[in-house]
Protein backbone atom coordinates (compact mmCIF):
# COMPACT_ATOMS: atom_id res chain seq x y z
CA UNK A 1 0.00 0.00 0.00
CA UNK A 2 1.39 2.95 -0.99
CA UNK A 3 2.18 5.88 1.68
CA UNK A 4 -1.01 8.06 0.33
CA UNK A 5 -3.23 5.77 0.83
CA UNK A 6 -2.03 4.64 3.94
CA UNK A 7 -2.10 8.47 5.05
CA UNK A 8 -5.87 8.08 3.90
CA UNK A 9 -7.15 4.58 5.41
CA UNK A 10 -5.49 6.03 8.90
CA UNK A 11 -7.62 9.35 8.53
CA UNK A 12 -10.75 7.52 7.77
CA UNK A 13 -10.21 5.05 10.77
CA UNK A 14 -9.39 8.09 13.23
CA UNK A 15 -12.54 8.52 15.50
CA UNK A 16 -14.50 11.76 14.80
CA UNK A 17 -14.52 14.64 17.54
CA UNK A 18 -17.18 16.93 18.11
CA UNK A 19 -17.86 19.77 20.38
CA UNK A 20 -20.13 23.10 20.39
CA UNK A 21 -20.57 25.78 19.57
CA UNK A 22 -20.70 28.09 23.51
CA UNK A 23 -20.19 31.98 22.06
CA UNK A 24 -20.11 33.60 19.17
CA UNK A 25 -19.11 37.63 19.50
CA UNK A 26 -17.63 40.12 17.06
CA UNK A 27 -15.09 38.04 14.70
CA UNK A 28 -14.85 35.33 16.84
CA UNK A 29 -16.54 31.66 17.70
CA UNK A 30 -15.78 29.94 20.73
CA UNK A 31 -15.95 26.41 20.75
CA UNK A 32 -15.83 23.68 23.37
CA UNK A 33 -14.85 19.93 23.34
CA UNK A 34 -12.53 19.54 21.08
CA UNK A 35 -8.89 19.56 21.29
CA UNK A 36 -7.17 21.26 17.86
CA UNK A 37 -3.95 23.12 17.74
CA UNK A 38 -3.57 26.94 16.59
CA UNK A 39 -4.01 27.39 12.94
CA UNK A 40 -6.02 24.12 12.90
CA UNK A 41 -9.23 24.39 10.86
CA UNK A 42 -12.74 23.13 11.94
CA UNK A 43 -15.86 22.83 10.80
CA UNK A 44 -19.20 24.09 12.06
CA UNK A 45 -22.74 22.07 11.59
CA UNK A 46 -20.90 19.73 9.30
CA UNK A 47 -22.39 18.69 5.85
CA UNK A 48 -22.55 20.29 2.40
CA UNK A 49 -23.32 24.02 3.51
CA UNK A 50 -20.63 23.95 6.53
CA UNK A 51 -18.61 26.83 7.70
CA UNK A 52 -15.34 26.35 8.19
CA UNK A 53 -13.16 28.63 11.01
CA UNK A 54 -9.27 28.61 11.83
CA UNK A 55 -8.22 28.04 15.18
CA UNK A 56 -7.04 31.39 16.44
CA UNK A 57 -6.30 31.09 20.27
CA UNK A 58 -6.42 28.22 22.72
CA UNK A 59 -7.10 28.32 26.05
CA UNK A 60 -7.17 25.39 28.95
CA UNK A 61 -10.60 24.19 27.86
CA UNK A 62 -12.25 26.17 24.93
CA UNK A 63 -10.94 27.30 21.29
CA UNK A 64 -11.34 30.73 20.04
CA UNK A 65 -11.75 30.73 16.54
CA UNK A 66 -12.61 32.71 13.31
CA UNK A 67 -14.54 32.33 10.60
CA UNK A 68 -13.89 31.65 6.95
CA UNK A 69 -17.06 32.42 6.20
CA UNK A 70 -20.27 34.32 6.92
CA UNK A 71 -21.59 33.47 10.62
CA UNK A 72 -25.31 34.02 10.00
CA UNK A 73 -27.38 31.33 11.17
CA UNK A 74 -24.13 29.99 13.80
CA UNK A 75 -25.67 29.12 17.17
CA UNK A 76 -25.26 28.22 20.90
CA UNK A 77 -25.10 24.08 20.83
CA UNK A 78 -24.15 24.11 17.38
CA UNK A 79 -21.95 21.03 16.05
CA UNK A 80 -18.36 21.49 15.34
CA UNK A 81 -16.01 18.63 14.44
CA UNK A 82 -12.64 18.91 14.39
CA UNK A 83 -10.48 18.36 11.11
CA UNK A 84 -7.34 17.61 12.42
CA UNK A 85 -5.22 19.59 9.30
CA UNK A 86 -4.50 23.12 8.81
CA UNK A 87 -5.61 24.70 5.37
CA UNK A 88 -4.01 23.33 2.42
CA UNK A 89 -3.33 25.19 -0.93
CA UNK A 90 -3.34 24.03 -4.40
CA UNK A 91 0.37 24.43 -6.41
CA UNK A 92 1.22 23.68 -9.53
CA UNK A 93 1.08 24.14 -14.10
CA UNK A 94 -3.28 23.39 -13.58
CA UNK A 95 -3.46 26.56 -11.77
CA UNK A 96 -1.92 29.00 -14.37
CA UNK A 97 -4.66 31.41 -16.13
CA UNK A 98 -7.24 30.86 -13.02
CA UNK A 99 -8.47 32.56 -10.22
CA UNK A 100 -8.81 31.49 -7.07
CA UNK A 101 -10.51 32.71 -3.73
CA UNK A 102 -8.54 33.62 -0.72
CA UNK A 103 -8.99 30.35 0.27
CA UNK A 104 -7.36 28.84 -2.95
CA UNK A 105 -10.64 27.64 -5.07
CA UNK A 106 -11.11 28.88 -8.21
CA UNK A 107 -14.02 31.40 -8.71
CA UNK A 108 -13.82 31.68 -12.03
CA UNK A 109 -16.75 29.64 -13.40
CA UNK A 110 -13.96 26.98 -14.88
CA UNK A 111 -12.86 23.75 -14.59
CA UNK A 112 -12.53 22.02 -10.94
CA UNK A 113 -9.15 21.43 -10.24
CA UNK A 114 -8.22 18.26 -11.62
CA UNK A 115 -6.19 15.02 -10.02
CA UNK A 116 -2.54 16.32 -11.34
CA UNK A 117 -3.24 19.37 -9.03
CA UNK A 118 -0.78 19.27 -5.95
CA UNK A 119 -2.35 20.45 -2.46
CA UNK A 120 0.27 21.38 0.32
CA UNK A 121 -0.01 22.94 3.63
CA UNK A 122 -0.27 26.96 3.94
CA UNK A 123 2.69 26.91 6.50
CA UNK A 124 5.94 26.45 4.77
CA UNK A 125 9.62 26.95 5.63
CA UNK A 126 11.58 29.96 4.61
CA UNK A 127 14.96 29.55 2.76
CA UNK A 128 17.55 29.49 5.09
CA UNK A 129 19.46 32.65 4.66
CA UNK A 130 22.91 31.04 3.92
CA UNK A 131 20.94 28.54 0.86
CA UNK A 132 19.54 31.67 -0.76
CA UNK A 133 21.87 32.70 -3.66
CA UNK A 134 22.61 36.52 -4.45
CA UNK A 135 20.90 38.85 -6.56
CA UNK A 136 22.40 39.40 -9.27
CA UNK A 137 20.25 39.19 -12.77
CA UNK A 138 18.08 42.30 -13.72
CA UNK A 139 14.41 41.20 -14.04
CA UNK A 140 12.93 43.31 -16.91
CA UNK A 141 9.77 45.46 -16.07
CA UNK A 142 8.99 47.16 -18.95
CA UNK A 143 9.10 50.53 -17.40
CA UNK A 144 11.74 52.75 -17.74
CA UNK A 145 12.06 55.18 -15.04
CA UNK A 146 12.22 51.00 -12.94
CA UNK A 147 14.40 49.24 -15.28
CA UNK A 148 16.78 52.47 -15.47
CA UNK A 149 16.88 54.10 -12.55
CA UNK A 150 14.95 51.88 -9.48
CA UNK A 151 16.15 48.40 -11.18
CA UNK A 152 14.90 45.41 -10.07
CA UNK A 153 16.87 41.96 -9.26
CA UNK A 154 15.37 38.77 -9.31
CA UNK A 155 14.18 37.52 -6.10
CA UNK A 156 14.82 41.27 -4.67
CA UNK A 157 11.36 42.64 -2.51
CA UNK A 158 10.45 45.91 -4.09
CA UNK A 159 8.12 48.36 -2.30
CA UNK A 160 5.77 50.70 -4.08
CA UNK A 161 4.50 53.28 -2.03
CA UNK A 162 1.64 55.73 -2.39
CA UNK A 163 -1.43 56.88 -1.09
CA UNK A 164 -4.96 56.31 -2.21
CA UNK A 165 -5.86 57.27 -6.19
CA UNK A 166 -1.64 58.14 -7.06
CA UNK A 167 -1.83 55.14 -9.95
CA UNK A 168 -0.11 51.64 -7.71
CA UNK A 169 -2.54 49.40 -9.67
CA UNK A 170 -2.34 50.65 -12.94
CA UNK A 171 1.19 50.72 -12.86
CA UNK A 172 1.38 47.29 -11.36
CA UNK A 173 -0.37 46.32 -14.52
CA UNK A 174 2.00 47.87 -16.88
CA UNK A 175 5.00 45.81 -14.95
CA UNK A 176 2.49 42.76 -15.26
CA UNK A 177 2.47 43.02 -19.42
CA UNK A 178 6.14 43.93 -19.16
CA UNK A 179 8.09 41.95 -17.07
CA UNK A 180 9.76 38.64 -18.77
CA UNK A 181 9.43 36.54 -15.35
CA UNK A 182 8.52 32.86 -15.87
CA UNK A 183 5.20 33.13 -14.21
CA UNK A 184 3.28 35.44 -12.41
CA UNK A 185 0.97 35.29 -9.45
CA UNK A 186 -1.14 37.86 -8.67
CA UNK A 187 -2.80 38.84 -5.02
CA UNK A 188 -5.46 41.57 -5.09
CA UNK A 189 -5.88 41.83 -1.47
CA UNK A 190 -9.17 44.11 -0.06
CA UNK A 191 -9.48 45.40 -3.40
CA UNK A 192 -12.42 46.71 -4.62
CA UNK A 193 -14.60 43.94 -6.72
CA UNK A 194 -15.53 46.26 -9.34
CA UNK A 195 -11.89 46.84 -10.55
CA UNK A 196 -11.27 43.01 -10.33
CA UNK A 197 -12.11 42.31 -13.37
CA UNK A 198 -11.21 45.64 -15.12
CA UNK A 199 -7.75 44.14 -14.02
CA UNK A 200 -8.24 40.54 -15.79
CA UNK A 201 -9.76 41.95 -19.09
CA UNK A 202 -8.22 44.97 -19.45
CA UNK A 203 -4.87 45.03 -18.10
CA UNK A 204 -4.14 41.00 -18.38
CA UNK A 205 -6.05 39.72 -20.66
CA UNK A 206 -6.36 36.10 -22.49
CA UNK A 207 -2.62 36.22 -23.25
CA UNK A 208 -1.31 37.73 -19.81
CA UNK A 209 -3.62 35.04 -18.24
CA UNK A 210 -1.10 32.28 -19.55
CA UNK A 211 1.09 32.58 -17.40
CA UNK A 212 -0.59 34.20 -14.19
CA UNK A 213 -2.18 32.73 -11.36
CA UNK A 214 -4.61 35.15 -9.74
CA UNK A 215 -5.55 34.68 -5.93
CA UNK A 216 -8.57 37.80 -5.06
CA UNK A 217 -10.05 38.40 -1.66
CA UNK A 218 -11.88 41.31 -1.91
CA UNK A 219 -12.36 44.26 0.77
CA UNK A 220 -15.64 42.89 1.89
CA UNK A 221 -14.82 39.00 2.62
CA UNK A 222 -13.89 38.42 6.25
CA UNK A 223 -11.09 39.23 7.47
CA UNK A 224 -9.46 36.03 8.12
CA UNK A 225 -9.59 35.57 4.50
CA UNK A 226 -7.98 38.38 3.17
CA UNK A 227 -5.22 37.72 5.56
CA UNK A 228 -4.86 34.02 4.07
CA UNK A 229 -5.24 35.33 0.77
CA UNK A 230 -1.73 37.06 1.09
CA UNK A 231 -0.08 33.94 2.40
CA UNK A 232 -2.48 31.88 -0.28
CA UNK A 233 -0.57 33.39 -3.20
CA UNK A 234 2.74 33.45 -1.67
CA UNK A 235 2.33 29.46 -1.08
CA UNK A 236 1.48 28.94 -5.16
CA UNK A 237 4.40 31.04 -5.78
CA UNK A 238 6.80 29.35 -3.85
CA UNK A 239 5.49 26.02 -5.58
CA UNK A 240 6.59 27.11 -8.93
CA UNK A 241 10.20 28.69 -7.72
CA UNK A 242 10.39 25.20 -6.42
CA UNK A 243 10.30 23.86 -10.01
CA UNK A 244 13.48 26.25 -10.61
CA UNK A 245 11.30 28.79 -12.11
CA UNK A 246 11.58 33.10 -11.73
CA UNK A 247 8.40 33.98 -10.49
CA UNK A 248 7.12 37.54 -10.42
CA UNK A 249 4.96 38.06 -7.05
CA UNK A 250 2.76 41.11 -7.24
CA UNK A 251 0.60 41.78 -3.77
CA UNK A 252 -1.86 44.77 -4.14
CA UNK A 253 -1.58 45.41 -0.86
CA UNK A 254 0.44 44.91 2.07
CA UNK A 255 -1.31 47.37 4.35
CA UNK A 256 -4.99 45.82 3.46
CA UNK A 257 -3.21 42.48 4.94
CA UNK A 258 -1.95 44.32 7.74
CA UNK A 259 -5.19 45.65 8.76
CA UNK A 260 -6.55 42.24 8.36
CA UNK A 261 -4.08 40.90 10.67
CA UNK A 262 -5.27 43.64 12.94
CA UNK A 263 -8.63 42.69 12.75
CA UNK A 264 -7.86 39.12 13.59
CA UNK A 265 -5.72 40.04 16.59
CA UNK A 266 -7.98 42.28 18.36
CA UNK A 267 -10.80 40.21 17.85
CA UNK A 268 -8.49 37.42 19.50
CA UNK A 269 -8.01 39.51 22.78
CA UNK A 270 -4.57 41.16 21.85
CA UNK A 271 -4.07 44.41 22.98
CA UNK A 272 -3.48 47.29 19.93
CA UNK A 273 -0.15 49.48 20.26
CA UNK A 274 1.20 51.44 17.63
CA UNK A 275 -1.44 52.96 16.32
CA UNK A 276 -4.23 50.60 17.00
CA UNK A 277 -2.05 47.55 15.42
CA UNK A 278 -1.40 44.89 18.08
CA UNK A 279 2.12 43.05 17.66
CA UNK A 280 0.96 40.53 15.54
CA UNK A 281 1.04 42.97 12.73
CA UNK A 282 4.72 43.49 13.38
CA UNK A 283 5.18 39.89 13.65
CA UNK A 284 3.11 38.91 10.54
CA UNK A 285 4.81 41.21 8.16
CA UNK A 286 8.50 39.95 7.57
CA UNK A 287 7.47 36.46 8.54
CA UNK A 288 5.00 37.06 4.92
CA UNK A 289 7.71 39.28 3.22
CA UNK A 290 10.92 36.95 3.76
CA UNK A 291 9.17 34.25 1.92
CA UNK A 292 9.67 35.92 -0.92
CA UNK A 293 13.73 36.18 -2.48
CA UNK A 294 16.24 33.04 -4.09
CA UNK A 295 16.39 30.15 -3.30
CA UNK A 296 18.79 27.04 -4.05
CA UNK A 297 16.63 26.68 -7.12
CA UNK A 298 14.64 29.34 -8.62
CA UNK A 299 13.35 32.81 -7.50
CA UNK A 300 10.14 34.87 -5.85
CA UNK A 301 10.91 38.56 -7.11
CA UNK A 302 8.20 40.03 -4.48
CA UNK A 303 6.42 43.43 -5.51
CA UNK A 304 4.00 44.77 -2.94
CA UNK A 305 2.22 47.94 -2.80
CA UNK A 306 2.30 49.77 0.45
CA UNK A 307 -1.14 52.30 0.65
CA UNK A 308 0.56 54.87 2.72
CA UNK A 309 -2.23 56.90 5.16
CA UNK A 310 -2.85 59.95 4.75
CA UNK A 311 0.18 60.22 2.31
CA UNK A 312 2.23 59.65 5.13
CA UNK A 313 5.11 57.90 4.08
CA UNK A 314 6.54 57.43 8.20
CA UNK A 315 2.88 55.47 9.05
CA UNK A 316 4.00 52.49 11.13
CA UNK A 317 3.42 50.03 8.42
CA UNK A 318 4.48 51.82 5.41
CA UNK A 319 8.20 52.25 7.76
CA UNK A 320 7.82 48.18 8.93
CA UNK A 321 7.91 47.41 5.70
CA UNK A 322 10.67 49.72 4.00
CA UNK A 323 12.84 48.49 6.31
CA UNK A 324 11.83 45.12 5.67
CA UNK A 325 11.97 45.11 1.96
CA UNK A 326 15.05 45.28 -0.58
CA UNK A 327 13.76 48.65 -1.82
CA UNK A 328 11.26 51.54 -2.27
CA UNK A 329 9.80 52.93 -5.39
CA UNK A 330 7.64 56.50 -4.20
CA UNK A 331 4.59 57.82 -5.83
CA UNK A 332 3.87 61.04 -5.08
CA UNK A 333 0.53 62.59 -5.67
CA UNK A 334 2.10 65.96 -7.15
CA UNK A 335 3.00 64.29 -10.08
CA UNK A 336 -0.03 62.16 -10.06
CA UNK A 337 -2.44 65.63 -10.44
CA UNK A 338 -0.18 66.67 -13.05
CA UNK A 339 -0.46 64.12 -15.33
CA UNK A 340 2.97 62.49 -15.08
CA UNK A 341 2.33 58.48 -15.56
CA UNK A 342 4.09 57.01 -13.99
CA UNK A 343 3.87 59.11 -10.68
CA UNK A 344 7.35 58.01 -9.44
CA UNK A 345 9.22 60.19 -7.59
CA UNK A 346 12.90 59.10 -8.72
CA UNK A 347 14.86 60.96 -6.26
CA UNK A 348 12.81 59.52 -3.10
CA UNK A 349 13.18 55.77 -4.99
CA UNK A 350 15.89 53.47 -4.38
CA UNK A 351 16.72 49.87 -4.95
CA UNK A 352 19.59 48.22 -2.87
CA UNK A 353 20.10 45.99 -5.29
CA UNK A 354 20.60 48.02 -8.14
CA UNK A 355 24.70 47.98 -7.89
CA UNK A 356 24.81 44.44 -8.34
CA UNK A 357 22.35 43.81 -11.18
CA UNK A 358 23.66 47.38 -13.68
CA UNK A 359 26.63 47.49 -15.36
CA UNK A 360 28.95 50.02 -14.23
CA UNK A 361 28.53 52.23 -17.15
CA UNK A 362 25.14 52.06 -17.15
CA UNK A 363 25.02 53.07 -13.61
CA UNK A 364 27.06 56.20 -14.34
CA UNK A 365 24.16 57.18 -16.71
CA UNK A 366 21.60 57.04 -14.10
CA UNK A 367 23.25 58.59 -11.21
CA UNK A 368 24.35 61.58 -13.62
CA UNK A 369 20.43 61.83 -14.32
CA UNK A 370 20.14 61.45 -10.71
CA UNK A 371 22.67 64.09 -10.45
CA UNK A 372 20.60 66.52 -13.29
CA UNK A 373 17.24 66.28 -11.50
CA UNK A 374 18.97 66.71 -7.63
CA UNK A 375 19.94 69.92 -8.63
CA UNK A 376 17.06 71.55 -10.23
CA UNK A 377 14.76 70.20 -7.42
CA UNK A 378 17.20 72.37 -5.32
CA UNK A 379 16.03 75.64 -7.14
CA UNK A 380 13.01 74.70 -7.96
CA UNK A 381 11.62 77.66 -6.11
CA UNK A 382 14.39 79.83 -7.09
CA UNK A 383 13.51 79.82 -10.91
CA UNK A 384 9.40 79.73 -10.25
CA UNK A 385 9.97 83.57 -8.37
CA UNK A 386 12.41 83.98 -11.24
CA UNK A 387 14.87 84.54 -8.79
CA UNK A 388 17.62 82.62 -10.05
CA UNK A 389 20.03 84.18 -12.49
CA UNK A 390 20.71 82.05 -15.66
CA UNK A 391 24.89 80.90 -15.32
CA UNK A 392 25.31 81.35 -11.56
CA UNK A 393 25.39 77.25 -11.79
CA UNK A 394 26.42 75.82 -14.61
CA UNK A 395 24.96 71.85 -13.67
CA UNK A 396 21.74 73.46 -13.11
CA UNK A 397 21.65 75.65 -16.07
CA UNK A 398 22.21 71.87 -17.74
CA UNK A 399 19.46 70.44 -15.72
CA UNK A 400 16.99 73.22 -16.86
CA UNK A 401 18.07 72.89 -20.03
CA UNK A 402 17.66 68.96 -20.16
CA UNK A 403 14.20 69.09 -18.54
CA UNK A 404 11.86 68.80 -21.09
CA UNK A 405 13.97 65.43 -22.33
CA UNK A 406 13.84 64.26 -19.21
CA UNK A 407 10.52 64.42 -18.42
CA UNK A 408 9.81 62.77 -21.95
CA UNK A 409 12.20 59.74 -21.05
CA UNK A 410 10.49 59.68 -17.29
CA UNK A 411 6.63 60.06 -18.69
CA UNK A 412 5.53 56.78 -20.07
CA UNK A 413 1.68 55.68 -21.27
CA UNK A 414 0.40 52.85 -19.66
CA UNK A 415 0.08 50.47 -22.87
CA UNK A 416 3.78 51.75 -23.86
CA UNK A 417 6.48 48.88 -23.07
CA UNK A 418 10.24 49.67 -23.43
CA UNK A 419 12.63 46.72 -23.73
CA UNK A 420 15.78 47.77 -21.08
CA UNK A 421 18.23 48.08 -24.28
CA UNK A 422 15.69 50.70 -25.45
CA UNK A 423 15.83 52.53 -22.42
CA UNK A 424 19.27 52.52 -21.66
CA UNK A 425 19.91 53.32 -24.91
CA UNK A 426 17.63 56.27 -25.14
CA UNK A 427 18.76 57.69 -21.03
CA UNK A 428 22.20 57.63 -22.46
CA UNK A 429 21.15 60.05 -25.24
CA UNK A 430 19.41 62.08 -23.00
CA UNK A 431 22.66 62.62 -19.96
CA UNK A 432 25.14 63.03 -23.46
CA UNK A 433 23.00 65.85 -25.03
CA UNK A 434 24.02 69.52 -24.53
Amino acid sequence: MSVGLLDRARAAARPELTGAVVGAMGLTLTVEGIPAAVGDLVEVDPGPQGLLAEVVAVSRERLTCMPLGELSGVHSGARVRATGRPLQVPVGDALLGRVLDGLGRPVDGGTPLGPGVEFVDLASETPHVLSRSRVQEPLTTGVRALDTLVPCGKGQRLGIFAGSGVGKSTLLAQITRGTDADVRVIGLIGERGREVREFLEENLGPEGMARTVVVVATSDEPPLVRLRAAFVATRIAEGFRDQGRDVLLMMDSITRTAMAQREVGLSAGEPPATRGYPPSVFAMLPRLLEKAGTAATGSITGLYTVLVDGDDHNEPIADTARSILDGHVVLTRRLATAGHFPAIDVLESISRVASAVVPPAQMADARELRRLMGALRDVRELVEIGAYQAGSDPLVDRARQLAPAVEAFLQQPTGDLTTPDEAWAWLGRVVRST
